[in-house]
């Protein structure tokens, strides 16, 4: 079976989100990276016997989803600060489909804003929905709990405190929020809903 390969991501000095953060936040990265292989390795050792491994197996398994878009997620969200921050434009595809869809730019951001501010760990994200056509928010719980079938990423927040406790504290959420949109790369953010539409 072929090996994720841990990704490495050309990040600028960031305004609000410190070196130091980032250096701590890849290294979590780079653990679903290493976890997520070692749950592949180990699950192909165990079924050589898999009627006496079946319990391990089956908690193998379900663990394996939250180390999969523990990754993943990572990997969304590291690229979208790739770069240093762009503007969307105002003829880009995302920005037609978000005023077409929720009335004002400003009426949408604000909303993923709250919905990045709900409580516990987790992640705001923004999909595409190719069935329908459309964008989609969801909060997902931990790295794996919430995720929308079928869609694809078009934006990724991490919401949990790693993400931004070093800089701003448990109770710095909002703060956080506003320094990960000041650095956004939205070309990149462009591109993912370009690439989800094909």
């Amino acid at each position: 079976m072929q090996k994720y390969q841990e990704q490495k991501f050309n990040l600028p000095e960031l305004k609000g989100i410190s070196a130091k953060n980032i250096e701590e936040h890849l290294k979590l990265y780079t653990g679903y990276v290493k976890n997520a292989n070692f749950i592949q390795e180990k699950v192909a050792e165990l079924m050589q016997d898999a009627d006496n491994n079946a319990y391990t197996l089956g908690e193998l398994q379900r663990r394996f989803s939250f180390e999969f878009n523990g990754m993943r997620n990572h990997e969304y969200y590291f690229k979208s600060l790739e770069g240093g921050p762009t503007a969307l434009l105002e003829s880009s595809e995302l920005k037609k489909k978000i005023e077409s869809q929720f009335g004002l730019f400003d009426v949408w951001i604000d909303g993923f804003k709250r919905l990045a501010m709900t409580r516990g760990i987790g992640w705001a994200m923004l999909y595409y929905d190719k069935n329908t056509d459309q964008l989609e928010h969801a909060w997902v719980d931990e790295q794996h709990l919430g995720q929308l079938n079928g869609c694809q990423v078009v934006l990724a927040l991490d919401m949990w405190e790693h993400a931004f406790v070093y800089d701003f504290q448990p109770s710095g959420k909002k703060q956080y929020i506003e320094a990960f949109f000041e650095n956004l790369n939205w070309e990149v953010v462009e591109q993912n809903l370009v690439n989800s539409q094909n």
